[in-house]
């Protein structure tokens, strides 16, 4: 394995931790603030959308410009516009709506820089000579280690020091991330446009050029189909985690400590489940392995809060749903790039994860809306059952079971041998 790699991995740690950080300490701000779900559910609208919209837009300029230097350049400007947050607020200048221009802002600088780092991903696997299951299983390994660490430094940072204050840790991260990837990265993650590209495609107006991304993704009905059924699912799990899980933490008395204990035992036994897909999800049947995985973390860990479950219950479930879940997004992505050719891998992967994240600017308000409206309990068993129905919903669809075909060279690996 080589350094871009192990570099790579280690940025992406460093931004997922902050990110972890400033997933629960901007929701607590928004209610310590407000003291409306609604409200709070905003604050996750200002982030996701801008999110979503610069993600697609940002596919060709990432094809043109190059990941690696797309996703610095947007860790940087990160850096800035998170810190101002505690700042501004620290001197009295933080209104409401300054608060969400800046959450908007991070956001729309968080789609392209995200949206570059993924697509960095192919040349690491060529640069490593690893499959890309193995690429990214341990891609998922470290998003959910540093999600389980981000969890649990949140719960502790926003107890001692105050939510606003936490999202210096998610601007420190930022930073580091930069840092790390300009020096491990040299050479990978450039324009994907060759010479030869450029007579056909490269003079190609901007609009034209995003168009071929769509044109593609909309030929293949697996990525299509993959692409809208996760965005049903992110929507349900901003939901979740921006509003459902905060409101549980504030009406249980629970606090911000057990709030980051449940999303850092999810995310380390997803990271546990992410390590062992690395290893063997090559030798898996792709399509039962997603069925199974969404059928163990989609529903049970929305029900248990519909009943009256006793903490150490909960953790019980987290550890069973956290562990299955991380052998989705391994098995996921190598379904997703080894489906995109080499100089569409910006622009198309980008469209699919924007799609992936189309409705996550809905998530917190349809969650605030679900408690202000009704209850906890049932907010949650809504929102577990929409979820069970959009994962399980693929297995009547026969175009699915396309994820099982493997590329020839995969299947010549004596790790990825064809089910």
């Amino acid at each position: 394995m080589s350094r871009p790699l192990y570099g790579w991995l280690v940025a992406d740690a460093l931004s997922v931790t902050g990110t972890r950080v400033s997933m629960i300490a901007l929701p607590l701000f928004a209610l310590e603030q407000t003291g409306s779900a609604t409200q709070t559910g905003l604050v996750a609208l200002a982030e996701m959308l801008p999110l979503v919209v610069f993600k697609v837009l940002g596919g060709p300029v990432i094809d043109r410009l190059g990941a690696r230097r797309v996703a610095i350049t947007c860790d940087l400007l990160s850096l800035v516009v998170v810190a101002s947050i505690p700042v501004l607020y620290d001197v009295g200048a933080l209104s409401f709506p300054a608060f969400l221009a800046l959450v908007a802002v991070a956001g729309a600088l968080r789609g392209p820089g995200d949206g570059a780092k993924h697509s960095m991903i192919p040349a690491l696997v060529e640069v490593s000579g690893v499959p890309m299951e193995r690429a990214t299983g341990l891609s998922g390994t470290v998003e959910r280690t540093a999600s389980m660490l981000g969890a649990g430094l949140a719960g502790l940072l926003v107890a001692g020091l105050g939510a606003q204050n936490a999202l210096l840790v998610d601007a420190l991260s930022f930073g580091l991330s930069a840092l790390v990837l300009a020096w491990a990265t040299v050479g990978v993650g450039s324009p994907t446009t060759t010479v030869e590209d450029e007579d056909e495609t490269g003079d190609a107006p901007y609009l034209v050029q995003l168009r071929e991304g769509w044109e593609f993704l909309r030929r293949d009905p697996l990525l299509l189909g993959i692409s809208v059924m996760l965005a049903v699912t992110n929507l349900l799990d901003v939901a979740w985690a921006s509003v459902l899980m905060p409101v549980w933490s504030v009406e249980s008395g629970e606090g911000a400590k057990t709030l980051g204990l449940l999303f850092a035992v999810f995310s380390g036994a997803s990271a546990v489940g992410a390590a062992c897909a690395a290893v063997w999800a090559a030798r898996l049947p792709r399509f039962k392995t997603y069925l199974f995985a969404f059928l163990l973390c989609g529903l049970p860990r929305f029900l248990v809060f519909v009943f009256d479950t006793p903490v150490a219950g909960i953790v019980a479930v987290f550890v069973v749903a956290g562990f299955a879940s991380g052998f989705l997004n391994p098995v996921l992505g190598a379904v997703i790039f080894e489906r995109i050719p080499a100089p569409l891998v910006g622009r198309v992967s980008s469209l699919t994860t924007a799609m992936c994240f189309a409705l996550m600017p809905l998530g917190g308000l349809v969650g605030g809306v679900l408690v202000d409206a009704s209850s906890l309990a049932l907010a949650m068993a809504v929102t577990g059952v929409a979820y069970l129905v959009a994962t399980v919903a693929p297995a009547v669809d026969p175009r699915w079971r396309a994820m099982d075909d493997r590329p020839a060279a995969a299947t010549k690996d004596p790790q990825a041998v064809s089910d």
